[in-house]
């Protein structure tokens, strides 16, 4: 019998991690026998949620196996020992599902709600009793959400991610790297990795601060590449590594402005508008403009963190043309990504003076200009060209500040990409 195994929430930010649990349940399951086929997956839900896991991933991998029971408590045996229970916000659920067809159509759509909206724990129980699935829940159960998605994952568009571990004995403890070897891998692989490293800001990206047992993932379309790049790394001693299918780097959790009624909270998506007003830098660097759409007025922001995106966001003018890409929270998007769709390259001002070239003040409404100094006359205002330091096309902010499953510009297939690196 072919099963999906899904899991979510095992971990909190004191330690743990739910592609580590599920690797450990792996090799207890292939010491019983049980067959494990193919790269696990990770999926990463809605990442505006506000009770979100740490990494907001949840993990599944299929078996074969004649025993259900055998599975299940080999599973709550790792669940048990290894997963933080003791923390108050972690709720680990598990799913076991067949491999059918009509579950796995049914469950794709709800892994596609679950990475773009918001799914109640009433949801995933209702389809838990439709289909009659095999369930671990532990204190609250939230992680049956994210399990039922991970295993619902079509992976259309999918990406891959090496995850590499530590020894237990080393978990909390500050990593042990070689730069300069990370900037050598990006620099022999890139672009069937990314995100290695961010060379303008000068920072490894694919090693996490945390207190969780990954040393590092090094993410790209083939696995060989990734296989490669990850031999050149100097680190302290791996434990354990293995290779997942994601959903990273793919702009899942993006709603298109087709596919959208009204613009909600705790959602991403992709929208066009006009640029109001002239954007604005407040104390800390952060940036805000508003833009028109078809929902009205909406504000926008390029935080601190997304470094060098910002310089382009504060060149943009009034008139200009965009798409944005981001999430929602507390009315104001979040940049990820922006297109310049055009720009105004032309503007109106009021005539110079032919004597002193002094700009001319307007008479009044429907009256000419003119300047009080020289007593010089002029009908209409004139138009100007705009020298702009921005072009059309496609922005991103920098790796340093790229979430999980924003997609890179060098994946995307669009001219004119103005790629950070």
């Amino acid at each position: 019998m072919k099963l999906w195994i899904g899991m979510d929430d095992t971990d909190s930010p004191n330690g743990m991690c739910t592609t580590y649990l599920a690797v450990l349940a792996m090799e207890e399951l292939q010491k019983a026998g049980v067959e494990v086929i193919g790269f696990p997956r990770l999926i990463r839900l809605n990442p505006t949620i506000p009770y979100k896991t740490r990494g907001n991933g949840a993990v599944s991998f299929l078996v074969d196996t004649p025993e259900l029971e055998i599975v299940m408590e080999i599973v709550d045996s790792t669940i048990q020992e290894f997963s933080e229970l003791d923390h108050e916000d972690t709720n680990p659920g598990v799913v076991f599902v067949r491999n059918d067809d009509d579950i796995l159509n049914t469950l794709s759509r709800f892994a596609l709600r679950a990475v773009r909206d918001l799914v109640s724990m009433d949801e995933a129980l209702f389809m838990i009793g439709r289909f009659m699935i095999p369930h671990l829940t532990y204190k609250k159960g939230r992680g049956l959400i994210g399990a039922l998605a991970s295993v619902g994952f079509e992976g259309e568009d999918f990406t891959y991610e090496l995850l590499a571990y530590r020894k237990p004995e080393r978990f909390g403890e500050e990593r042990e790297i070689n730069e300069e070897s990370f900037f050598r891998a990006d620099e022999l692989y890139y672009p069937k990795t990314w995100d290695t490293v961010d060379w303008h800001n000068k920072a490894v990206v694919s090693v996490p601060n945390g207190p969780d047992p990954v040393l590092y993932g090094i993410r790209g379309s083939d696995f060989y590449s990734i296989n490669k790049a990850s031999e050149i790394l100097k680190t302290e001693e791996v434990d354990r590594r293995m290779m997942f299918i994601t959903n990273q780097s793919t702009d899942m959790h993006l709603i298109p402005e087709k596919e959208a009624r009204e613009l909600r909270n705790f959602h991403s998506y992709i929208l066009s508008g006009l640029v109001v007003e002239n954007p604005t830098v407040i104390r800390g660097g952060h940036v805000f403009f508003n833009i028109t759409t078809k929902f009205g007025m909406l504000k926008c922001a390029a935080f601190e963190p997304t470094k060098q995106f910002r310089d382009v966001i504060t060149k943009l003018v009034k008139g200009d043309h965009i798409r944005v890409f981001g999430s929602l929270k507390k009315d104001t998007l979040n940049l990820e990504k922006l297109e310049i769709i055009s720009l105004v390259r032309e503007k109106e001002y009021n005539p110079r003076c032919p004597v002193c070239g002094k700009r001319m003040e307007s008479a009044g409404k429907n009256q000419p200009f003119r300047c009080r100094t020289c007593k010089t006359i002029a009908k209409e205002k004139v138009v100007e060209k705009i020298e702009r330091e921005i072009e059309e096309g496609f922005y991103e902010v920098p790796p340093v500040a790229r979430r999980h499953l924003s997609k890179p510009l060098v994946r995307m297939n669009v001219p004119k990409k103005h790629i950070f690196r």
